[in-house]
C-alpha cells in the first residue's frame, strides 16, 4: 500500500507544478498596488491547495488489511493443523519471518470425537466382597465401591482406595481370639460376625456357642452386626431367631442383621420381588437395621447353576435400585470382586476388565 501511496504523491506534484505558471503571468498584468493586495490572498489560497491535495492522495481509497494478515498469507502454510496455533489475526501471527515462532506445544488432533470415561457410580451402601487376584487393588478402585470386606480382620494383599472403608469380620469360633478381636478394631469401624453359622462347611456353630462367644466381640465396642445366616433369617425357630432370642435374654448388644440371599429364579422382575420380601420380613421380625452382606443370583436347588451375564446384570441393576428405597437397608455387598469360571457372578476378570455384571455394578447406586 505504501508503493502505491508514494506513486499518488507524485502525480499530485506534477499537475499543481502545471497550473502553477498560468497563475503567476495573470499577477504580473496588474497594477502593483493591486498586485501587493491579491498576493497574500493567492499565498493562502496556493497553501490550502497543496494541504487539501496531501490530505487527499494519503488517505486510504479502501479498508487497511492488518500487517497480520498479508504476513500471514507470505508465511508457508502448516503441515498439519495445530490446535491453540495462532490465528492470522492475533498479534502472534505479526512476528517477522525471520524471527523463529515457538511451536505449539499441544499435539495434533486427528478430528477423532473423544469416548467419555465411563461414569462410575458410588453410594455409602455399595460395597463388595473381595477376595485376592491378579489386580484385585485396580479392581476395587474401579469398582466404585464404597466399603468392602474380606471374610477376615485385615485386607492382606488388597490396597483400600480412596474413599472406601474396609469392614473387618470375626469368620468363626476359631477367630475368636484376642489378637483378631484388637487387629478387628485398629482396622475398622463396624464388625461383621459369624459368617453363616448355620451352615456346614462355613462357620457352623451351634447357637449355644455363638452366644458364648458373643461377648468378646461386643468388647470391641465397635458398631456389631448379627451372625450372617445363610438362609432362614426371617422364620421363627431357625437359627438366627433362636440367636436373637438368647442375646436378647442375656442382654447382649446386636447393632445390626447381616444376611446372605442367593436366587433361583432368573427372572429380573421375580428374583427383586423375592429379595425385597426376604429383607422386609427380616426387618419386620427384629426391627433392626439391615446390611446385606452376600447376594447374587445362583440356583442351589440342584448343583449349582448360574444365570447369563445379560440376566445376572439386569437384576443387579433392578436390585440396586430397589435397595436404594429401604430406609432401614444401610448397606449391601455384592458376591464377588473376582470373575472366574467358577465366580461367575463376579464383577472383574482382571483389574482393568469388568464383566457385564461388573458394568453393571459401576453404575449401581
Amino acid at each position: 500500500m505504501r508503493a502505491t501511496g508514494q506513486g499518488e504523491v507524485d502525480a499530485a506534484s506534477r499537475n499543481r507544478g502545471v497550473h502553477a505558471e498560468p497563475r503567476r503571468g495573470l499577477l504580473a498584468r496588474l497594477p502593483i498596488g493591486a498586485q501587493r493586495l491579491l498576493w497574500p490572498l493567492l499565498v493562502a489560497a496556493v497553501v490550502a491547495v497543496l494541504v487539501t491535495g496531501v490530505i487527499v492522495v494519503v488517505q486510504p481509497t479502501g479498508p487497511t488489511p492488518a500487517p497480520a494478515a498479508t504476513q500471514a498469507l507470505d508465511a508457508p502454510p502448516p503441515t498439519s493443523p495445530q490446535p491453540g496455533a495462532p490465528s492470522a489475526t492475533t498479534p502472534a501471527a505479526t512476528t517477522s519471518p525471520a524471527v523463529a515462532t515457538p511451536t505449539p506445544t499441544a499435539k495434533p488432533t486427528t478430528g477423532r470425537p473423544v469416548a467419555p470415561a465411563a461414569r462410575v457410580a458410588t453410594s455409602k451402601r455399595k460395597g463388595v466382597g473381595v477376595w485376592t487376584f491378579d489386580g484385585v487393588s485396580q479392581a476395587l478402585a474401579s469398582s466404585g465401591a464404597s466399603w468392602y470386606y474380606t471374610w477376615d480382620v485385615a485386607h492382606p494383599g488388597v490396597t483400600s482406595p480412596k474413599g472406601a472403608e474396609f469392614v473387618p469380620m470375626i469368620w468363626g469360633a476359631k477367630s475368636v481370639t484376642a489378637t483378631n478381636l484388637q487387629q478387628a478394631k485398629k482396622n475398622g469401624r463396624y464388625l461383621l460376625g459369624f459368617n453363616e453359622p448355620d451352615l456346614k462347611g462355613q462357620a457352623e456353630m451351634t447357637v449355644e456357642q455363638a452366644l458364648e462367644l458373643w461377648p468378646q466381640l461386643q468388647a470391641t465396642g465397635l458398631p456389631l452386626g448379627s451372625p450372617a445366616v445363610a438362609w432362614g433369617g426371617d422364620r421363627q425357630g431357625e437359627w438366627l431367631d433362636r440367636f436373637m432370642a438368647g442375646a436378647k435374654q442375656r442382654g447382649y448388644r446386636v447393632d445390626f442383621i447381616a444376611l446372605h440371599w442367593y436366587g433361583g429364579d432368573f427372572t429380573t422382575a421375580n428374583a427383586v420381588n423375592q429379595l425385597r420380601s426376604y429383607l422386609q420380613a427380616v426387618h419386620d421380625r427384629y426391627e433392626l437395621p439391615i446390611w446385606l452382606t452376600e447376594f447374587a443370583l445362583i440356583d442351589f436347588s440342584n448343583g449349582v447353576r448360574f444365570p447369563t451375564q445379560a440376566q445376572q446384570a439386569a437384576f443387579l441393576t433392578a436390585a440396586t435400585r430397589m435397595l436404594g428405597g429401604l430406609s432401614w437397608l444401610q448397606r449391601y455387598a455384592w458376591f464377588g470382586l473376582p470373575a472366574t469360571d467358577k465366580d461367575q457372578t463376579g464383577l472383574f476378570r482382571t483389574g482393568s476388565t469388568a464383566t457385564a455384571v461388573g458394568r453393571a455394578y459401576q453404575a449401581a447406586r
